[in-house]
């Protein structure tokens, strides 16, 4: 998986573009889904189209309330959260926040989620009609299966599958967000790919409890929620290496406590094309364009001509 540095001239610029599948980005470094809102809200902070991407947060295909409150709560070393997907539902975010998106020039991937097979379907057709506005469609498997209340989609091969295969109809890349909390991420990532994926984001939140000692309940409504932040960085590099190295041809996108341009690079020299920043927003609003500047600096620093450069060039 290693690669040739380009080793530009002194004062040189880094081409900054990676490619996700058949997607070219301007930028390695995306907003998370679930961090960045439905719509336009970081707009406030920076440019939009400085990012890679914005990915939304996961639409079902209905309005959804989510989880009782509290949802969010700090940890030493990030967040655990059990918001449970709050969100508008497809047609709500079209009507409302899709525009604000296109306005601002932003390179938009729309996320979504579903209980079963049909709901993932569902949730894809309603997109047609707005397609060619989206670079790509994010497909979370990490979410409870009320067909297999044992496992989420993305802790069964078959069930990732064809969770991805049931939403071909929106005609755009796919890529399938997978969940870190299982032993072996490669059948998984695999399926994803059998069933359409061009690539595959991992990872989604470790699933962890906090409790209040003093009241002897857990701190989330829901009592288990997901961890995320620089806490869960190892494991999702891990992971990202694990999938990048047995399928070389599948395209990996890196996510889980990127809070510097040398988290995200660990990321790319572990096996990942691009990342995502989710947690660390919520510190510094403008912590996608902050981090891709670190990386171009770093590069610069290096003399590294391209990011795609770094992308498995892990020394082992």
């Amino acid at each position: 998986m290693r690669n040739s540095f380009r080793r530009p001239k002194v004062g040189a610029p880094v081409d900054m573009t990676v490619a996700v599948g058949s997607v070219e980005l301007a930028a390695p470094v995306m907003c998370a889904s679930g961090t960045a809102g439905h719509g336009a809200e970081l707009a406030a902070y920076f440019d939009l189209p400085d990012a890679g991407a914005v990915v939304v947060k996961s639409l079902l295909h209905e309005p959804w309330a989510g989880n009782p409150a509290p949802r969010v709560h700090s940890t030493d070393a990030g967040m655990i959260n059990s918001v449970g997907l709050q969100g508008p539902g497809v047609q709500g975010w079209i009507d409302h926040d899709l525009q604000p998106l296109v306005d601002a020039g932003a390179t938009i991937v729309a996320s979504i989620w579903g209980r079963s097979i049909a709901e993932y379907a569902t949730a894809a057709e309603m997109l047609v009609p707005v397609a060619h506005l989206l670079t790509a469609l994010e497909v979370n498997v990490s979410c409870p299966n009320v067909e297999d209340r044992n496992n989420m989609f993305a802790h069964s091969p078959a069930a990732t599958r064809d969770a991805i295969a049931a939403t071909a109809p929106v005609g755009i890349p796919r890529w399938a967000k997978l969940s870190p909390n299982i032993m072996d991420l490669v059948p998984i990532a695999e399926a994803a790919a059998e069933g359409g994926a061009e690539a595959v984001t991992v990872a989604n939140t470790l699933i962890g409890l906090a409790i209040d000692v003093e009241t002897r309940k857990p701190r989330l409504g829901k009592g288990r929620g997901g961890l995320s932040g620089p806490a869960i960085r190892p494991v999702a590099v891990r992971a990202v290496n694990d999938v990048a190295t047995a399928l070389p041809e599948l395209p990996v996108i890196g996510c889980g406590g990127v809070n510097h341009g040398t988290d995200a690079i660990e990321f790319l020299l572990a096996g990942a094309v691009a990342v995502q920043v989710g947690t660390a927003t919520f510190a510094d609003p403008r912590s996608v364009v902050r981090i891709r500047d670190e990386i171009e600096g770093w590069c610069r620093n290096h003399s590294i001509g391209s990011v795609r450069s770094l992308t498995g060039a892990l020394e082992t």
